[in-house]
């Protein structure tokens, strides 16, 4: 049989308090139900809360025949790091991965729709179609602040020209926050453009140039962004 000695921790790493299971699983789900982990993707806090848990079952186990004062202790010790883990290196990620640049790039000289939709066209030529599908949403988002149905506001994320636009061209809804999602994935994340990616943000194009805006709505239409 091991005999446990007492074991003197530094001060910062010491316990303030020694919770049981169900607190321990109160800490947790507090911290994870706070909205930046909410709005990261369904089902992401419960499967990360469902793993974390059933390693704590494990420590729980192997922490049986030790004592109860040391188990405790060993809880508690592995639900703060937990906590901790949650705190600086997923939340971080998260909000990184919310701050996206402008649809324009700053380091490049501003450009008219026309300019940005003959740019798509060559990239598209060359089949670039990362290129052809940005370029595409530049030439709509250009498009309509020269039209003045959206005032020119520098650092205009896709997920706001989406949300904006669709308000405005609620017929066209459905691709224009698809073009917005796309572009985030392309540009932000591993997604990858293909020819029909650039056939479809074309065909918008196309079909906004010849549509007439109807009344803006305030209400931001949301769009999902696969995380990457």
């Amino acid at each position: 049989m091991i005999a446990l000695f007492p074991v003197r921790l530094p001060v910062w790493f010491e316990v303030p308090v020694t919770p049981d299971a169900d607190e321990a699983r109160g800490w947790l789900e507090t911290e994870l139900s706070q909205s930046e982990y909410q709005e990261a993707q369904p089902g992401l806090v419960e499967k990360l809360l469902g793993t974390i848990m059933e390693w704590l079952g494990d420590v729980l186990a192997s922490v049986q025949g030790v004592g109860p004062t040391a188990g405790v202790l060993l809880l508690g010790l592995g639900a703060l790091l937990v906590l901790a883990v949650a705190v600086l290196v997923i939340r971080p990620r998260l909000n990184a991965r919310r701050r996206r640049p402008g649809v324009f790039e700053d380091t490049v000289p501003e450009q008219d729709a026309a300019s940005h939709r003959l740019r798509s066209d060559r990239a598209a030529a060359d089949g670039d179609w990362d290129t052809a599908l940005a370029e595409r949403l530049r030439a709509v988002l250009r498009t309509a602040e020269e039209r003045v149905i959206l005032d020119r506001r520098p650092g205009r994320t896709a997920y706001e020209a989406g949300s904006e636009l669709s308000s405005v061209f609620p017929a066209a809804a459905d691709d224009i926050l698809w073009l917005a999602a796309r572009f985030d994935e392309v540009r932000y994340g591993n997604g990858k453009a293909d020819a029909q990616d650039a056939g479809r943000a074309q065909r918008l194009d196309a079909q906004l140039l010849q549509s007439q805006p109807g009344p803006a709505s305030r209400q931001m239409q949301p769009y999902l962004a696969v995380p990457r």
